[in-house]
């Protein structure tokens, strides 16, 4: 029986100091950082670096791979950065779906200054971004830029998404620990679980086995949630 809170197995930490975002592939574990802005693709097993490059984005807080590209989400310069996986070099921008006040924010007021998504997924043509100002998953179609979706994440911060094996998408909330497989149309909640304090997920990815990587930007530990 699955438990409804995950333990977490640490595997290695992240060769940038802040990693914020994760997507998984047959060939390594790639990671976008918020500080140095570098793309790692690591080693599964050891997290040696086996691929790197530098973005021209600020602040990234979530990478995905499609149609031949790497897509990171550049939270302060409020767009999704469409890349070269080989070189690093720009080949579109596109106006980030979910810009706007953070709740935390416009509670305290004062502060206007405006943020962008974090997580981001790619799938069938579609590009799947998570804007915590919005607390939804926008859904965009990948060549025209039009958003074809959305849903509510039920939630207060959502950051790291990934594919569940079902067709479904975790998506994880860093303020409440907590981890929801969503449906990726109408929202409809599946499952849940917690990861505890004092260990937090921002980026988060689903390997072809079905384990779900995190990484926490606050310890740059990457590692495994196990339930």
């Amino acid at each position: 029986m699955a438990k409804y809170t995950a333990s977490v197995e640490k595997r290695f930490k992240s060769p940038g100091p802040q990693p914020n975002g994760l997507q998984a592939a047959e060939d390594g574990l790639w990671c976008i950082d918020q500080v140095n802005l570098k793309v790692h693709k690591m080693d599964w097993d050891s997290g040696e670096v086996l691929h790197e490059f530098d973005t021209e984005t600020e602040h990234s807080s979530g990478i995905t791979i499609g149609n031949g590209a790497v897509w990171i989400t550049s939270t302060f310069e409020l767009q999704v950065v469409k890349i070269d996986p080989e070189d690093g070099k720009t080949i579109a921008r596109y106006p980030d779906p979910g810009v706007g006040l953070t709740a935390g924010r416009e509670l305290v007021g004062g502060d206007t200054k405006k943020t962008g998504s974090h997580g981001i997924e790619w799938k069938d043509g579609k590009v799947y971004v998570a804007g915590p100002p919005t607390q939804r998953i926008h859904v965009m179609d990948a060549e025209t830029w039009e958003e074809v979706g959305q849903f509510s994440t039920g939630g207060l911060r959502v950051h790291g998404i990934g594919w569940d094996e079902s067709g479904r998408l975790w998506v994880s909330d860093t303020s409440s620990g907590t981890v929801m497989l969503m449906d990726a149309e109408s929202g409809r909640i599946y499952d849940v679980f917690r990861v505890d304090e004092p260990d937090e997920v921002h980026g988060m990815t689903v390997r072809s086995n079905g384990e779900i990587w995190y990484c926490d930007a606050g310890t740059c530990d990457i590692g495994v949630l196990k339930r």
